[in-house]
């Protein structure tokens, strides 16, 4: 696995199995919520001075289904 430190290369990387057109006002909003996420977090380990590594590709599939916690749309 190639390492992703960027925000849109980790965005890439998790949204392409859905297989969406990039033009979609779906894909847009899936993108703008993930780099807000990752790069808060990003953020939060420089103010912490904690370096992070992670290895997505041995992380467990979740599930998230929006309706069942309250869909904000």
């Amino acid at each position: 696995m190639d390492k992703l430190d960027r925000p849109r290369e980790i965005i890439e990387f998790c949204l392409k199995p859905l297989n969406l057109s990039k033009t979609t006002e779906e894909y847009k909003e899936a993108y703008r919520r993930l780099e807000h996420v990752i790069k808060t977090y990003q953020v939060m380990a420089i103010r912490q001075k904690a370096p992070v590594a992670i290895d997505f590709s041995n992380m467990r599939t979740i599930t998230i289904n929006e309706a069942a916690h309250g869909d904000d749309s």
